[in-house]
């Protein structure tokens, strides 16, 4: 441990928190601005600025102190060092803590977190009480199982692309650039068995794989499109699940891309380029008219709609610490304002599937039910739907439901 990887993680904190800067982001220009670093400094500046990301309100809480400084994110590292008996290093910045009262606070701390009832649940799994308090609303038996999950680092998952090879394909050429993958069973998913920059691999720059947590895997056979249909992925993005929908279709039939951010839909292209999917249109969301237009035209339709992103917070843990009760709000109008605006994009007998990243039924099973209860909504039918916990097979929180549209 250097001083240097200290102080990054250290600035890292202090732009997610005191100035509200993506943690992604932040981490990524921080390696950036490191091109020297070696892959166990690069591991240990973005690993550290996770796990303290992931703990913070436990660490403050031991700390006995809001964060306010540069300085106090160090303390606040050294408390996250000492309850992983980590030795803390004779600097300066460490002074305060190396005391007989910090030792002797962190052992009781340490004592408290072996029983299981002894800290308040917000607390140990660090998390906004609001927060806590509408989760086990929600997911009353299930929520403690559901936050000690999404503290638990992410897994890497790599999804093979059909039109460029196959998994097995993809998994042998990996090894050959040192990178281990487990493949699971039935899919086209590998998952790394450690952390690898697969971005400057040789096979990510020949288009042979996209970076795509498990669960997101499963939305597009969900859809379950076919070669030469007409297909609506109405909030594109980056258009992970777009590119997966185009293997699918082996490059058959035509996808219209749709999103409200334009940048985004320009990432999509340069993506779509290197995956060899060729059968993507994209349109920016200028007006209404840009969804009207499309009514009963598409033999299937995709709305992964903007959420509260509460299933995907192992890999975005400031996610928690942003979020406010009146966005969850705002997020259910606009949730249901979708479905009722963009579900007549599916044509008759065709189907659309509702999805997100959340875990809240209220984002989830209790908006289909309020849209099938609408006008709009009596037009289709629940053909089956899917909830993903992070406690079921490890990786993130999804929901996603089929739909039919009542043949005319």
């Amino acid at each position: 441990m250097h001083p240097l990887l200290v102080r990054i993680v250290a600035q890292n904190l202090q732009q997610i928190f005191l100035e509200n800067r993506h943690a992604d982001k932040v981490i990524e220009h921080a390696l950036r601005a490191h091109p020297k670093a070696g892959s166990r400094d690069r591991a240990f500046i973005a690993e550290t600025t996770y796990e303290v990301l992931r703990y913070f309100r436990l660490y403050q809480e031991i700390l006995g102190r809001e964060p306010k400084s540069e300085w106090d994110f160090w303390q606040l590292i050294g408390v996250h060092l000492a309850l992983k008996n980590t030795e803390l290093p004779a600097w300066r910045e460490f002074e305060a803590l190396k005391t007989s009262e910090f030792t002797t606070n962190i052992q009781a701390w340490k004592n408290r977190l072996s029983q299981p009832d002894a800290i308040a649940r917000d607390i140990r799994e660090s998390i906004p009480t609001w927060l806590d308090n509408l989760g086990h609303q929600e997911l009353p038996d299930q929520w403690q199982a559901t936050l000690h999950a999404l503290n638990q680092p992410a897994s890497v998952v790599l999804r093979a692309n059909r039109l460029r090879t196959s998994q097995q394909e993809l998994l042998q050429a990996l090894q050959r650039e040192s990178i281990e993958a487990q493949p699971m069973p039935n899919t086209d998913a590998l998952v790394l068995k450690a952390r690898k920059n697969v971005f400057q691999s040789t096979v990510f720059k020949k288009g042979w794989f996209e970076v795509q947590d498990f669960s997101s895997q499963k939305v597009a056979p969900f859809l379950a499109p076919e070669p030469g249909m007409r297909v609506v992925d109405a909030c594109a993005g980056g258009g992970g699940k777009t590119l997966h929908l185009a293997a699918m279709m082996q490059n058959k039939g035509s996808i219209i891309a749709l999103d409200t951010h334009a940048w985004k839909l320009d990432e999509l292209k340069k993506r779509a380029r290197r995956a060899g999917a060729n059968n993507i249109e994209t349109r920016p969301i200028e007006s209404k008219k840009t969804i009207k237009r499309l009514y009963n035209t598409a033999d299937r339709l995709l709305l992964d709609v903007p959420c509260s992103g509460l299933g995907v917070l192992r890999r975005n843990p400031d996610a928690k610490w942003k979020l406010q009760p009146e966005q969850i709000i705002q997020l259910r109008q606009t949730q249901q304002e979708i479905l009722q605006s963009y579900a007549p994009i599916t044509k008759p007998g065709g189907r659309m599937v509702y999805a997100t990243c959340s875990i809240l039924p209220s984002e989830n099973q209790e908006q289909v039910q309020t849209f099938l209860q609408s006008q709009v909504g009596q037009d289709f039918t629940l053909i089956s739907d899917q909830k993903i916990l992070p406690q079921d097979e490890g990786f993130d929180g999804f929901y996603m439901a089929l739909l039919e549209r009542k043949p005319q």
